[in-house]
């Protein structure tokens, strides 16, 4: 029985020895690591940050009617090109009754106000034509004739007075009447007018839509949006984390999801005081002018849009990838390994630059006719018959 389990682990260290010649040799057999070399070139790194928002116009003027009523004809829609004082709509007034009775009533009680003020007028002409006949005898006193003469002045005052409230009750009557009257030109009419030139963006009313007046109740409706889409903006957001970063007067390369392999260029010139909180984060409104377009490419407003935010930017200068650093362990100081020999390295100490994620400026340490280790261990290819 001894000699039985002596043979047996005599077998097993036999077997465990050929195992582990076996693998030593399967190793010898492989095929060393290698490692590639880059060298330096001169890139242009540029650092930025990206707001997503969309193209608007500068400024959109909202058309909108100095008298409420109906519309009775659009004569323009979207798309369309106008002048300042091209007609862009006809208001049809349809009066309401209890206005139309009151102003009918007012009318009445003006001119009642007008005749009584007029037979007011004639009794104090009566009394001064004959206290002045007196005066120019020396009958009565200076005193008393300028009384005479002051009461009659007061009368043909209020007279003159009335008739003015006449005039504006039959104003009043015609406007709610008609939505037009003599003698206010262009304060009250049916016509809607553009007040600026450009192009119509949108006519939110139809033929047969009753529209609103702005007064101090209520903002009025709006009959034509005009903009000149010749002066376009960037508008977008930028998170917290990045508004330290950004000013005014950095330059923007705008991509517009509608055109592909396109980018317009425009200048940042608003960055929003304060934040306003949207789904946990804050956000500051920006906004950037577009600069005119070299081509006929016309944008159109509403097109969403991604804007780069240029942070810093260095043209031609020498630059290595970024895979190509590595860091010492203690002192966190950049390195790179430049080939001595076949497959032989010495580390060289950098000093680096602005880096865009891909590329990193190189101010020290390596030339371009350095040859970089690529650090990241690659297998030489396999090719033995």
């Amino acid at each position: 029985m001894k000699r039985t389990g002596t043979v047996i682990t005599l077998i097993i260290i036999l077997l465990l020895a050929a195992i582990g010649i076996y693998y030593i040799w399967q190793k010898d057999q492989e095929d060393p690591i290698s490692y590639t070399t880059e060298q330096a070139s001169q890139q242009t790194i540029i650092k930025e940050t990206v707001a997503t928002g969309s193209i608007v116009p500068k400024e959109e003027v909202n058309i909108k009617p100095n008298i409420s009523g109906v519309i009775d004809k659009i004569h323009v829609e979207a798309g369309d090109f106008i002048k300042a004082g091209d007609l862009i709509a006809e208001l049809k007034v349809v009066p309401n009754v209890s206005s139309l009775t009151n102003a009918k009533n007012n009318i009445a009680g003006a001119r009642t106000s007008v005749e009584t003020a007029k037979l007011a007028r004639d009794n104090q002409k009566s009394l001064y034509d004959r206290q002045k006949a007196l005066f120019d005898k020396g009958v009565i006193a200076a005193n008393e004739f300028d009384l005479a003469q002051n009461a009659y002045n007061n009368a043909q005052q209020r007279y003159k007075q009335e008739q003015v409230n006449l005039t504006s009750a039959q104003q009043n009557y015609d406007i709610i009447r008609t939505g037009t009257t003599a003698g206010l030109g262009n304060y009250a009419q049916t016509s809607v007018r553009a007040t600026v030139s450009g192009m119509v963006l949108d006519v939110p009313v139809k033929e047969g839509n009753q529209v609103i007046e702005a007064n101090n109740f209520n903002e009025g409706t709006s009959i034509a949006t005009i903009a000149d889409v010749t002066k376009m903006i960037f508008e977008g957001k930028v998170d917290e984390s990045e508004v330290g970063k950004i000013k005014e007067g950095l330059q923007l390369h705008i991509t517009v999801g509608a055109f592909d392999n396109k980018k317009f260029d425009a200048v940042l010139d608003y960055v929003a005081p304060k934040g306003i909180a949207e789904d946990g984060a804050i956000q500051f409104a920006i906004k950037g002018t577009l600069k005119a377009s070299q081509d006929s490419t016309f944008i159109r407003a509403g097109l969403s849009a991604n804007a780069s935010i240029i942070l810093d930017r260095r043209d031609d200068v020498l630059s290595i990838k970024e895979a190509l650093v590595q860091y010492d362990g203690k002192t966190q100081k950049p390195f790179v390994e430049i080939s001595v020999g076949d497959q032989e390295f010495e580390r060289r100490d950098v000093e680096l630059g602005l880096s865009d994620g891909i590329h990193v400026e190189v101010l020290s340490g390596v030339t371009k006719e350095d040859d970089i280790k690529v650090w990241n261990a690659l297998k030489a290819p396999t090719g033995r018959g």
